[in-house]
């Protein structure tokens, strides 16, 4: 009996030590998106990587772990040397780490109001050695990322990043498709959300859509986002200007047509809580004489 215990207990033993390799890996995936676009995945956060030859072009690292992650993986899998590193915005959950992803020679890249951030909030990353205020074209070999900054929309210095000749859209945070906007939209600006996301679909249409969150999509799924954030923003707007406060705004406010999108339940009084305090804070409505209304 003690011997069957013994076999019992070592195999348990390597069950569990099998689950725990096998877990650690499955934190992170690369999927090929489209030609020499591909996406990284750590968990619930995504990054985008090009190869051209045996060069890499990499955006946000994301975090120390992943950054040493998809470096070892690049180069494991493509022999390639990180030629650039670009960054979406400077809040810190995708931009930590960066000193584990670039290679001696790299290029890190950031608008200048996200290398602003980085440097005054000493963000423990690589700092970039290359800042742009409109637009700015980043090439490698017969491929280049065309970056654009549209103003204000998640963090500072948030911008899209255009992957050519493959015409895949990157946009972190201020765009996510399948899913609800994160809880309070905190760091978000509701109305520079809605400008964001209309200057991209009034641009050329793009191929594929990748997130920094959520799902991958098309310029329909896109379209289905704005719609959200237009009727999201209308509801809350115009339950305040009756005078209604939040309690009742989040009570009356549902918005069914949208309860396919992951989040819906738990995150819609949430959403709902974010455009109030936009309205508030950055739009002044508790300070407007036409609202009668305790804000």
């Amino acid at each position: 009996m003690f011997k069957s215990l013994q076999i019992l207990l070592f195999s348990a033993l390597i069950f569990v030590t099998n689950q725990a390799i096998c877990a650690e890996p499955a934190n992170y995936k690369v999927e090929n998106i489209k030609d020499n676009v591909y996406r990284f995945s750590a968990g619930h956060y995504h990054s985008a990587f090009m190869i051209v030859d045996n060069l890499a072009l990499v955006t946000d690292p994301i975090n120390s772990d992943a950054a040493k992650y998809l470096k070892s993986y690049i180069k494991k899998n493509f022999n390639a040397d990180i030629k650039y590193m670009l960054y979406s915005h400077s809040h810190v959950d995708h931009a930590m780490g960066g000193n584990e992803l670039i290679d001696n020679n790299t290029t890190v890249v950031a608008h200048q109001f996200a290398a602003e951030d980085l440097k005054l909030n000493k963000v423990p990353t690589a700092l970039p050695d290359l800042t742009f205020t409109d637009t700015l074209k980043v090439g490698l070999g017969d491929s280049y990322v065309q970056l654009k900054y549209y103003g204000p929309n998640n963090g500072r210095g948030n911008v899209s990043m255009r992957f050519m000749p493959a015409n895949v859209l990157y946009v972190v945070d201020w765009i996510v498709l399948g899913r609800m906007p994160y809880k309070d939209l905190i760091g978000y600006d509701i109305n520079g959300m809605l400008h964001s996301t209309k200057a991209v679909l009034n641009e050329p249409a793009f191929a594929a859509f990748i997130g920094g969150h959520a799902d991958t999509g098309n310029r329909d799924d896109v379209v289905s986002y704005l719609h959200y954030i237009q009727d999201l923003h209308t509801a809350v707007r115009d339950g305040m200007l009756k005078g209604k406060n939040l309690a009742t705004l989040q009570k009356e406010i549902s918005l069914p047509q949208y309860s396919h999108l992951k989040m819906y339940q738990q995150w819609l009084p949430l959403n709902i809580e974010g455009v109030y305090n936009n309205l508030v804070e950055i739009g002044y409505f508790n300070f407007r004489s036409d609202i009668n209304a305790q804000f």
